[in-house]
């Protein structure tokens, strides 16, 4: 059983920065990918940034998010990273920790085994 726990949202203003942890429980080497998924009232969730839980080095991100977020994770200490520069109000949504069962690219277009694994979310709001 995989479980996720993610800490450090809150608000910040345009062009500022936040940093989002997430640390993980659980058989997590089964699955291929972690990872950071958004959600903003009224839209649809969409994935952020993924990287694969083996290697840790085979990452994948939105083209929205791409140059200003960089996503990592500590194997040995079973933590999952989201570095958030350059914050847009656009980039206001909750943000959730997830554990899915494909490759990183596969995960960012959706596409992933089973339901996968996934935190409570923490709440980033960015103001102008």
């Amino acid at each position: 059983q995989v479980q996720l726990a993610e800490s450090g949202g809150g608000s910040v203003q345009s062009r500022g920065s936040l940093r989002l942890l997430c640390a993980a429980t659980g058989d997590i080497l089964s699955t291929y990918s972690m990872g950071w998924f958004r959600q903003a009232p009224g839209k649809e969730r969409e994935a952020v940034a993924l990287i694969d839980s083996e290697t840790a080095s085979i990452t994948a991100y939105a083209r929205s998010v791409k140059g200003r977020f960089t996503v990592s994770f500590d194997k040995a200490k079973r933590t999952l990273d989201l570095q958030m520069n350059d914050l847009k109000p656009e980039d206001t949504a909750m943000y959730y920790c997830a554990a899915v069962d494909a490759e990183p690219s596969e995960a960012l277009r959706g596409h992933w085994y089973g339901s996968g694994h996934w935190g409570q979310g923490t709440q980033v709001t960015v103001s102008s």
